[in-house]
């Protein structure tokens, strides 16, 4: 009945009609089928696929103005809904989400007109799928109840709990909170679940944000015991089943900290002029089998992430840094791609295999650098004969490069910061982690790897998950443009029509602008997504037709599945249509499951980061700072250090003159003096306040007087000051 109800509305032409009307149509006669029509109605209703009018007529919710879609709420209390299959975000204003939290799922009527923003506005009609199921906060004990408010700065929830529940909560308890009944007016009902320690215990401030974007702190007893029962050492009868690359001098490079070693590398130069560059992957998928507890946890987790003190792997350690890792001088799996490329960096042919590797050489990015960069003497005494293979690897990389610049692929200048902690979770450093030239002969190799593996299924015209990146939206890089045009870089084109290498152009024309870094990251930002998906749509940002991930296994589920269809479709040449069938279903799935879960932790890892630097900036209040305008808005001014701290000017604390905030320009005018502020000017701050608890930072220009917007003391008496490396880029760049 569903069926035949849903066929008949869209074969109406927006006629709307009540049960009476749809039974007459449908050609009902007896009672148990208009029964049956009246269930499947109320099923349909609450899936959100069609809706009911004030004259109780049913049709298709779009035809209503009706869309379903995930909501995120902003801390100031409006939110966006992300509608599915739809192009654009509604926007909600902040007394229209009735009630609706972070990552519901919701039902949203949107106006026929654009809201001031210019943007499609609608307001939650219903709430379908509550996101929400635990919270991490600080506990209150007042009486007979516990309060506990979440930490997270966007969720305005007030949870209620009793003590009985567990006994040992005692006020400052930081706790997990399992969520019994959500009320309207942002208040809500709980348990608690666990205690994670103190409010001030090391550790405990990172692995609440954690818990708050529901990642697993710790391994199931099903996985562990799966993981441990994993060998120590390659089983003889696989090795002599593969192509044995034991002889070959293949090495790894990778951080000096870094323990789970996923790629490693072998190039060569050939006697007809070509290069030879093979890569060589931990085959993950030998060990994580389809189905095991490992590769649930694995898939449910999707990715491992990256916080100021601590790694969340995806697979246990036994996996990660033991038998998947390719460690020096032992045998280990791989899938191996092999690449023989011309002197502009084509690939004229390539192959994909099983293989058995020994690496000879544990290299660090440090080690390789003294040697290809600074020629350190040292350094190749200890590497002998492999050095001229490192001098070899920086030609072709080099070569690589050259051609991707060719083709228009965006290379954003982009750093990243480390944030130092010491055993109690205090931050004391900030650092930048520098991009030198073994990073980028790495990062060259990898993206070589990954289009080759994307094109070569390309054609084989089988079930695959690609990694793509569509075009920049047209507001976002419209902005952009003109903020850069408004310091006197031009970009020629429509801004929804511009091909990459325009962009890579301004790039390069901003070079050792002070505006240089800001507008790489406001580029960067404004680009959409790249994210998984089983349709091939091309990689924008790396101008390239084709593009996957292989080279990650150990700590990305998508690449994970990558070697498993290698293995089927390539290896086995299993194309029967029930496995064809059955790894379509896996592939859409996993490209939804893996962005939303990459996401996820793109946003703890920058939460975590707010939040230390607003800890480590908070032992300088009262000091002055020289930065770089990153950004201007109607509220004030962003300040970024070149310690990577940004923080706000906030507009109250301008107070020489009446300032006004020019969007088109993208400058903040005085009314009475004419000053003007834009980006990249470099400007003397004093920090106000660094709140940690809210993730916030607040300066005030030097030379004017000062509000008592923040009040207190402006001044304490550190010992030293934030040291300074560089300036702040965008988070971890996520091809």
């Amino acid at each position: 009945m569903r069926d035949r109800v849903i066929e008949h509305m869209q074969q109406q032409d927006y006629k709307r009609q009540t049960i009476d009307e749809l039974a007459s149509a449908l050609h009902l006669s007896s009672e148990s089928e208009y029964v049956a029509l009246s269930e499947s109605l109320k099923s349909l209703e609450q899936e959100a696929l069609i809706a009911k009018n004030s004259k109780h007529q049913y049709d298709l919710i779009r035809r209503m103005n009706l869309f379903v879609g995930i909501i995120d709420v902003k801390q100031k209390g409006f939110g966006f809904v992300r509608v599915e299959d739809d192009l654009k975000d509604v926007f909600v204003p902040k007394t229209k989400t009735n009630g609706a939290l972070p990552k519901d799922k919701v039902l949203v009527k949107v106006s026929e007109e654009a809201s001031e923003r210019g943007l499609k506005e609608g307001v939650v009609v219903r709430i379908l799928k509550r996101n929400l199921e635990v919270i991490v906060g600080n506990l209150v004990m007042k009486k007979d109840r516990g309060i506990v408010k979440s930490d997270d700065p966007s969720l305005d929830l007030t949870v209620f709990v009793h003590p009985s529940d567990h006994p040992g909560a005692i006020t400052d308890h930081k706790v997990k909170v399992r969520l019994l009944k959500i009320n309207d007016d942002h208040t809500a009902t709980g348990k608690i679940t666990d205690i994670l320690g103190h409010k001030n215990d090391p550790g405990v401030d990172i692995t609440a944000v954690a818990i708050n974007y529901n990642f697993e702190i710790a391994f199931s007893e099903d996985t562990m015991n799966e993981a441990n029962l994993a060998p120590t050492v390659v089983d003889p009868y696989e090795a002599n089943r593969r192509r044995d690359l034991r002889a070959m001098s293949v090495v790894t490079i990778d951080g000096e900290d870094a323990k789970d070693l996923d790629d490693a590398i072998y190039v060569e130069k050939r006697a007809n002029g070509n290069w030879m560059l093979g890569v060589y992957i931990a085959d993950v998928s030998y060990y994580v089998k389809e189905g095991s507890f490992l590769d649930e946890t694995a898939y449910r987790r999707g990715t491992s992430v990256y916080l100021a003190d601590r790694v969340i792997p995806m697979l246990p350690h036994k996996l990660s840094n033991g038998i998947c890792s390719l460690n020096e001088g032992v045998d280990r799996l791989v899938m191996a791609c092999d690449m023989e490329i011309d002197s502009l960096g084509n690939v004229v042919d390539h192959q994909i295999y099983e293989g058995i590797i020994r690496s000879k050489a544990r290299m660090t990015y440090t080690a390789v650098n003294k040697m290809i960069e600074d020629h350190d003497e040292e350094t190749i005494s200890k590497v002998g004969d492999l050095y001229p293979m490192f001098l070899k690897m920086k030609e072709l990389a080099d070569i690589l490069k050259q051609k991707r610049i060719r083709r228009g692929a965006i290379d954003f200048e982009t750093s990243e910061s480390k944030i130092v902690v010491d055993a109690s979770g205090s931050v004391i450093n900030i650092l930048m982690r520098e991009r030198k030239s073994s990073e980028r002969l790495i990062e060259e190799f990898m993206l070589l790897a990954n289009e080759t593996v994307a094109e070569h299924f390309k054609w084989l015209d089988l079930p695959f998950i690609y990694r793509v990146h569509d075009d920049p939206k047209e507001d976002r890089l419209k902005k952009v443009l003109k903020i850069a045009a408004a310091l006197g870089h031009r970009v020629k084109g429509k801004e929804n029509k511009i091909h990459p290498q325009a962009l890579q152009s301004l790039l390069a024309d901003l070079k050792d602008d002070p505006a240089e870094k800001a507008i790489n990251t406001l580029m960067l930002r404004s680009m959409a997504k790249a994210k998984y998906s089983e349709t091939n749509i091309g990689h924008y940002g790396l101008a390239s037709e084709y593009y996957t991930h292989f080279t990650s296994p150990i700590r990305r589920y998508p690449d994970l599945l990558v070697h498993r269809l290698i293995r089927e479709f390539i290896i086995h040449a299993n194309v029967a249509e029930e496995n064809v069938a059955y790894f379509t279903k896996k592939v859409a799935a996993t490209g939804i499951q893996s962005s939303e879960k990459e996401r996820d932790a793109v946003d703890c890892e920058n939460e975590v980061n707010d939040m230390k630097k607003a800890e480590y900036m908070a032992r300088f209040i009262g000091e002055e700072f020289e930065g770089v305008i990153s950004s201007l808005t109607n509220w004030g001014i962003y300040v970024e250090l070149p310690n990577t701290v940004e923080g706000l000017v906030h507009m109250l604390d301008m107070t020489d003159d009446f300032y006004e905030f020019d969007e088109t320009m993208m400058i903040m005018v005085g009314r009475r003096t004419r000053r003007i502020f834009k980006i990249g000017d470099i400007v003397k701050v004093e920090l106000l306040s660094a709140n940690k608890a809210a993730r916030e930072i607040n300066f005030r220009i030097v030379g004017m007087k000062k509000s008592h917007k923040f009040g207190g003391p402006k001044k304490n008496l550190s010992n030293g000051k934030p040291t300074v490396k560089g300036r702040k880029q965008p988070p971890r760049k996520r091809r």
